[in-house]
């Protein structure tokens, strides 16, 4: 039996042109926008996809109405290598438009951690921890 993993995140977003400059500049990746209504970033191990929330409520079922995120009933992940990476994620994400949701802080676990909510309400935890080995 094949062991699942995780190939790709896909974003329901409001607006792709604005979502798409948003991870280019929190992400400091060049993301790839050669498919038409939908836009690919490569990270190691995994692709983000931004797809229109209405293409993409279309697509899982044309009968559903077209629901936005609740925030914070599901979190993405961004683990950094170093604690002062986080809080330059959440500066560069703030730039951009983010809504900073907890600042960069120590946690009971023993990282540095805050979060962010993007313009579309999906939310980010950067988070740093000693026993991370990324």
């Amino acid at each position: 039996m094949q062991i699942p993993r995780m190939s790709m995140i896909t974003l329901g977003v409001a607006n792709l042109e604005r979502a798409t400059e948003f991870y280019r500049q929190v992400l400091a990746l060049a993301p790839n926008t050669s498919n038409p209504g939908v836009t690919f970033v490569e990270l190691p191990g995994v692709w983000l996809g931004l797809y229109p929330l209405a293409d993409l409520a279309r697509d899982i079922d044309p009968a559903r109405p077209v629901l936005p995120p609740a925030p914070g009933s599901i979190t993405l992940a961004h683990n950094t290598r170093h604690r002062d990476d986080v809080a330059a994620v959440i500066e560069r994400a703030r730039a951009a438009g983010a809504t900073v949701l907890k600042e960069a802080a120590d946690t009971f676990w023993g990282g540095y951690s805050g979060y962010f909510a993007d313009l579309d309400g999906h939310v980010w935890e950067i988070a740093w921890g000693p026993m991370f080995d990324f």
